[in-house]
């Protein structure tokens, strides 16, 4: 499959389609971002690497990296993690109040704002430098050293952190969160923070596409059993409540961010990451999901 062909079909397609959106404004250091930037990035199993546009370009992640703060969990607690967060779909917005209140301080997902808050929380416990083993774990799943934290968007998150803040007291209330509020959030901040490029990222994603092995640090990251059960949590949560949609349209396990950057993988093939910085009122890309949308229609590929 020449996916090199198939990726330069597919941006010249969704550019001639000038579609429109909204950059992330609600983290003021987002909003200064560039909208016309653009780059989509494959790495298949044998990890070759196909990029188009602005590929190379690091953007800001942000809640992408609630894969990898699941993944460095999930096999720690085991069974234990799910009695704090639970596998549903929330069909809420990634920062409702409400739902966490209604459910008594137990998240409907680990990528709800609420659930994200609970695994930093479980790895805070883990780790006496939380931060220090996410950015090494990231590095180590892409193979090279690659992430940074924004400290400038690092910051401006903490300055309209009032809502994560009231999240965080909500689970506190509950007896769902075991450790200093100040200290979680500034964890989850910076995950959040952290910038990848599209080629970095899939790389970092590739083990996803692969049983939980990671061709890149050449050691099994998770069991399959874990790998397939991460995929499903992408599949039917990763787009906050666009999620359906998305496994509708493209049909690919993934996640995304409110940079604008969404990362996906086709199991046992490849995996892909888009950016585009321009979202729709989900706050999901609105070129990166057309780009997956087109590409899986292309290649013919899809989970189902």
């Amino acid at each position: 499959m020449d996916y090199q062909q198939v990726i330069e079909e597919v941006y010249e397609e969704v550019n001639a389609l000038q579609l429109k959106g909204k950059v992330a404004s609600y983290i003021p250091e987002l909003s200064s971002v560039d909208p016309n930037q653009f780059g989509i990035a494959i790495v298949d199993l044998a990890g070759n690497v196909y990029g188009v546009g602005d590929y190379q370009k690091p953007f800001s992640i942000q809640s992408i990296s609630k894969v990898f703060t699941l993944t460095m969990v999930f096999h720690k607690f085991k069974t234990k993690l799910w009695s704090r967060v639970n596998v549903e779909p929330s069909g809420n917005p990634f920062n409702s109040i409400a739902q966490l209140e209604y459910e008594k301080g137990i998240p409907r997902n680990p990528f709800i704002n609420a659930g994200a808050l609970v695994i930093t929380d479980a790895l805070t416990t883990k780790y006496a430098q939380p931060t220090t083993e996410i950015l090494s774990f990231i590095n180590e799943l892409s193979g090279k050293t690659c992430v940074e934290i924004n400290e400038v968007i690092k910051n401006s998150e903490m300055k309209h952190a009032d809502r994560n803040t009231a999240l965080a007291y909500f689970l506190k209330a509950y007896k769902n969160f075991d450790n200093d509020i100040a200290e979680v959030l500034d964890v989850y901040f910076a995950h959040c923070a952290m910038e990848m490029s599209c080629v970095d990222l899939a790389r970092a994603f590739s083990f996803l596409a692969n049983d939980g092995y990671s061709i890149f640090a050449q050691r099994e990251i998770i069991s399959e059993s874990y790998a397939r059960r991460i995929n499903a949590l992408m599949l039917t949560c990763g787009f906050y409540d666009e999620s359906g949609e998305f496994a509708f349209r493209v049909g690919l396990p993934g996640k995304s961010g409110v940079g604008g950057g969404i990362a996906a993988v086709m199991p046992h093939k490849f995996s892909v990451a888009v950016w585009s910085p321009e979202l729709n009122e989900k706050g999901n890309s609105v070129k990166a999901i057309k780009a997956l949308e087109l590409l899986t229609d292309k290649l013919s590929f899809s989970l189902f």
